[in-house]
């Protein structure tokens, strides 16, 4: 009993640095509706001024308490300077294109977080009252947990009585109901905006600071922290304070007890919580459906066809790509079949993203399964050729088993659910140690003896031909069905489309193009590791469609051969996540169509009428 109790104010404790925050995510989405990337570098950012602040403050209660509020003004102003400088010029793009400036915004924070205090963790030295604890029932429990536990619930009151008994809190409301209407009245909309989003990063930075005594200020909090957030505030209901906390206090439960009772589970229960919560409750526990405008991002970026002129390029771009073993050495064939295998990772989100207007957070879930699959045949002594077969094979059955829940989703919602498959997937790789290896992979997955130059030549075929077959479905009838249901389901049912056949299908066959690309990489790498499966690497098909552009399949093409090359330029310089983040800021705010979105809308602007 007393071990229960225990785990119960521990969890608590934890839910309540959980909300603190998801309060702030919630804050910011429900007037904004910016999916803030950037929120977990907030508090990354809290974690690191609180400790620079505490530690040349005196050990004090008081003087703590001076400190805490002295970080969280800090981080707001950060806040407030990042809403005025990029998120104030983007809050009328799409949803998917917010969210990329907000993760160029993670990588340029990442990189000055370490310019500034060096990469070691930098915990908090804890005077004696911070080290304290009580006794309850016979067992001791940290007393600076139980000021957390109290600290959650005060905070939620605190902004309940603020949006609730303010007429700043009422015009709040209003911005979250008819943002069109609260500016006929006169309201100056950018300065609500703008203290709306201080607040939220000013509740991020409390739970930042507020981290220290049980942590450290260390650089991966940022992805982690946004993770767990954005889990709580989805499970809770976009917008909903009161939903937010609730999901707090349950995931906070889970992992509390997790621990004890399903240690090897304890990565995926707020995951499998999430999409147990999504599929019972499509909004939430709280939540509410967003309006419709706002979700089907995709509506906004038709399919076009492309110019003859661009199929030329294309086509003396695959003619140098050809030539490229007799011209570059073994170096420049490897970097060009990571960025073949990059375009066909890409170009098979892209089948989602554009004709079915389906962002997802967590595509690398195939491109691992993809991988795994082919590792095992190929450990079985089968050929590369059944390994690759099997690969996408087994990814695209996955994803049609998996999509058929996804698929019932929209928007946020989706993509959301598409993370907790992708965390769940990860957490079996990671853990499930006697079939996976774990952290150590599975290593010695041996492509067929065809040297450098004939591997990579392989890899041309199955990259373009994979490429040319995905284009080929979008202007298909079955892509042009595809894009009807994203841009009017109503419409499109009316004349007989089942949009969620035709959405699932979209979904099993991005999920096979992923899946080829895994094992494609798999025997590149001759190697599997859970990494392949992460958050990041998701993230990173995701910023390479928008980075060339949702309009066409030139746009994944253009987008994973520029990242890539981006990428591995950049990476032997020094803070190369800044240089890449304020390329990717600037990309959103110049070219917000992406490279070959802008150079196609370039080309129509020339051409003679």
């Amino acid at each position: 009993m007393d071990s229960l109790l225990v785990q119960a104010l521990t969890g608590l404790a934890g839910a309540s640095t959980l909300f603190l925050v998801a309060a702030g995510l919630t804050v910011i989405f429900g007037v904004t509706r910016v999916v803030n990337f950037a929120h977990g570098s907030l508090t990354m950012l809290g974690a690191y001024i609180g400790w620079s602040i505490l530690t040349r403050l005196p050990r004090e209660p008081g003087w703590f308490v001076l400190g805490v509020v002295a970080t969280c003004l800090a981080v707001a102003a950060i806040g407030v300077v990042l809403e005025v400088l990029l998120l104030r010029r983007i809050y009328r793009a799409p949803e998917l294109l917010q969210l990329l400036a907000t993760f160029g915004v993670v990588l340029v924070l990442q990189d000055a977080t370490l310019f500034l205090w060096g990469p070691n963790d930098l915990p908090l030295p804890r005077p004696r009252w911070m080290r304290g604890f009580v006794e309850l029932f016979g067992a001791r429990f940290p007393s600076f947990d139980l000021i957390l536990i109290v600290i959650g619930p005060l905070v939620l009151g605190a902004l309940v009585l603020l949006f609730h008994r303010t007429r700043w809190g009422t015009l709040v409301r209003a911005a979250t109901q008819d943002r069109e209407m609260l500016g006929a009245l006169g309201v100056d909309q950018r300065m609500l905006f703008t203290a709306v989003f201080g607040l939220g990063a000013g509740l991020a930075g409390l739970a930042g600071v507020l981290s220290l005594p049980s942590g450290s200020a260390n650089l991966s909090i940022d992805l982690g922290v946004i993770t767990d957030a954005f889990v709580v505030v989805v499970v809770g209901g976009l917008g909903s304070l009161s939903g937010a906390f609730l999901a707090a206090l349950l995931i906070g439960e889970l992992q509390a007890f997790g621990i004890v009772l399903l240690p090897q589970a304890t990565l995926v229960l707020a995951f499998v919580a999430m999409a147990v919560v999504l599929v019972l409750r499509p909004h939430g526990l709280l939540g509410r459906a967003l309006p419709a405008a706002r979700e089907a991002a995709g509506a906004v970026m038709p399919v076009v066809a492309a110019p003859r002129l661009l199929l030329w390029a294309g086509a003396v771009a695959l003619l140098g790509l050809v030539l490229a073993p007799v011209l570059i050495g073994p170096f420049g064939l490897s970097v060009l079949t990571e960025m073949l295998i990059a375009i066909l990772f890409a170009a098979s989100l892209h089948v989602m993203m554009g004709p079915g207007g389906m962002a997802s957070f967590g595509h690398a879930a195939w491109f691992g399964v993809g991988a795994y699959a082919a590792a095992f045949l190929t450990k079985s002594a089968l050929p590369m050729g059944l390994g690759l077969l099997g690969a996408a094979v087994v990814a695209g059955v996955a994803a049609a088993a998996f999509g058929w829940f996804i698929v019932r989703l929209s928007g946020v919602y989706l993509a959301m659910l598409t993370l907790a498959v992708a965390q769940i997937v990860w957490a079996g790789a990671f853990q499930w140690v006697g079939v996976t290896g774990g952290d150590n992979g599975i290593l010695d997955v041996r492509p067929a003896d065809l040297g450098t130059a004939g591997f990579y030549l392989l890899v041309l075929a199955i990259c373009a031909g994979g490429a040319l077959l995905l284009r080929r479905a979008a202007y298909a009838p079955f892509g042009f069905a595809l894009r009807a249901t994203r841009d009017s389901a109503l419409r499109a049912a009316a004349i007989g489309l089942d949009a969620d056949r035709l959405r699932l299908a979209a979904f099993a066959i991005a999920g096979a193009g992923a899946g080829l690309s895994g094992g494609l990489f798999a025997y590149a790498k001759r190697s599997v590791f859970p990494t392949y499966v992460n958050v990041s690497h998701s993230m990173d098909a995701l910023v390479m469609v928008l980075l060339g552009g949702v309009q066409s399949m030139a746009g994944p093409i253009v987008g994973g051969a520029a990242y890539t090359l981006l990428y591995d330029l950049l990476l032997s310089t020094e803070f190369w996540r800044i240089k890449l983040g304020a390329l990717v800021v600037a990309l959103v705010l110049f070219f917000p169509d992406g490279i070959a979105g802008s150079a196609f809308r370039l080309w129509q602007r020339r051409r003679p009428a």
